[in-house]
């Protein structure tokens, strides 16, 4: 007759259990909730963000007129030779120039932004009473996060008004393009937040942070800049910088590899933020732990490295081959090697790369490349008597080219994979959308009327939070 109330015991302390962690739960996110509000009031009153807001509607106003202009001239505005818009695809006549403004305010002004609102709370003393709280410090800087990337996205508001310009004025937008470069700045302004995370915790002074984190910025330009003269591991590496990562979202293409690893480091630094924002542990063990999350973040990089599916959201398919020949390319099962001896600064090189090799890696995962060069420039190597050449092992099937067009390459792929090249279907071939107008209007609304309203409604908020 006991067992029955040995079980109505358990089943109550475990209903008890059940109680405490849903209060627990509930505290927690109100206790979250609260800290989300705080820090909100926190960025409307940053003047820096401020500041970011009043800039980058005027620089969203410089490159779009600048683009649609240039655009309309294409097209054959004022009598310019008509038809040669049809070549263009607003992706990259507009839509990439535009975008580059919020790429600029990333880079210049978001960071002051984070290091603000980071650093406040050090510099008042209010990270010591917040941390009296039983909430985790990861919380807190992820609310943190949360807010500035709430503030970017306000911030974005700047280039959708050049899409509604660009719409009014009769041009076209391609949605899943438009969804791609909003995506790659995203990610970019996201390691941006990251970065000034961490700067702004592992120092004591925002203008330290500041500096630190302008270093790491030139310091990933330097590696593009070393990668575009020496090629290599180093061209591979800057592959993943956030210059060479906005880049390729703006001209329409999604790769795994570049977002796993985006979020990887933008986690990483959250991470890093979280763990020398507790000021009670000792130095020595946060430093420890430190070096711990940069080995398995390292770890974590270099397995997304080996992520190779991508996404060609342009609307003229410019980072993909005809959809015939890719058809035809992947019925070919042997593994491709391909040596080129050409140098790193040699135009036909760049050439090579961005219209036949990016595509045909995207069809063909299996495709390795060799660069072979004895300098950088190979001005001296053009007496060379195998400069210039490119060597196709297919299957140990060996040929040997020297274009570097797509058509030249997928012709040397087809010859030796004894496979008939597609026909080409003129239906597939994109034309174009040319607009032969000017920016009408523009002007007025990026240099005047957004500056004035972000004035007026700046005014507004502080006067009400004061």
């Amino acid at each position: 007759m006991r067992l029955p109330e040995k079980t109505g015991t358990a089943e109550n302390a475990k209903s008890a259990k059940r109680n405490v962690f849903s209060a627990s739960s509930a505290r927690a996110a109100v206790a979250f909730l609260w800290l989300l509000d705080k820090e909100w009031r926190e960025l409307l009153s940053s003047r820096a963000w401020w500041v970011l807001l009043l800039l980058i509607g005027p620089l969203v106003g410089v490159s779009f007129i600048g683009v649609v202009r240039t655009y309309a001239e294409a097209s054959g505005l004022n009598g310019t030779a008509a038809g040669v818009g049809e070549a263009f695809s607003p992706l990259v006549g507009v839509w990439a120039p535009t975008f580059s403004a919020c790429e600029l305010a990333a880079a210049f002004l978001l960071p002051f932004v984070g290091i603000r609102l980071v650093s406040g709370d050090k510099q008042s003393g209010a990270l010591k009473i917040e941390l009296q709280h039983s909430m985790s410090a990861l919380a807190r800087i992820a609310a943190k996060a949360l807010v500035l990337l709430a503030g970017w996205c306000l911030a974005s508001a700047a280039p959708l008004v050049a899409v509604i310009l660009w719409k009014m004025y009769g041009g076209s937008a391609y949605a899943p393009e438009l969804v791609t470069i909003a995506l790659g700045h995203v990610l970019n302004a996201g390691l941006t937040i990251a970065l000034a995370a961490a700067t702004a915790s592992l120092t004591d002074h925002p203008s330290t942070a500041a500096i630190l984190t302008l270093s790491v910025t030139v310091g990933t330009w330097i590696l593009n800049f070393i990668a575009a003269v020496q090629g290599g591991v180093w061209e591979r590496a800057a592959g993943y910088t956030p210059t060479a990562m906005v880049a390729e979202f703006q001209h329409g293409l999604i790769r795994l590899d570049v977002v796993l690893i985006a979020i990887a480091l933008i986690s990483t630094g959250l991470a890093l933020a979280a763990l020398w924002m507790r000021l009670g542990v000792p130095a020595r063990r946060r430093t420890s732990e430190s070096l711990a999350l940069a080995a398995g973040a390292t770890a974590v990089v270099i397995a997304c490295t080996f992520a190779t599916p991508s996404w060609d959201t342009s609307e003229n398919r410019m980072n993909s081959f005809p959809e015939a020949d890719e058809t035809a390319l992947a019925s070919i099962r042997a593994s491709l090697h391909i040596e080129a001896h050409l140098a790193p600064e040699d135009p036909r090189r760049v050439d090579l790369e961005r219209r036949a090799l990016s595509k045909l890696r995207r069809v063909l995962p299996k495709t390795t490349v060799q660069y072979v060069s004895a300098t950088s420039i190979g001005l001296f190597e053009q007496s060379a008597p195998h400069y210039g050449e490119i060597w196709y092992d297919l299957g140990g099937k060996r040929e040997m080219s020297r274009l570097t067009t797509a058509e030249g390459v997928l012709e040397t792929i087809y010859a030796l994979a004894d496979v008939k090249p597609p026909i080409e279907n003129d239906a597939e071939i994109f034309r174009g959308h040319p607009l032969a107008v000017q920016p009408k209007g523009a002007a007025a609304v990026f240099y005047s009327i957004w500056p004035a309203l972000i004035v007026a409604v700046g005014f507004l908020v502080r006067r009400r939070h004061a």
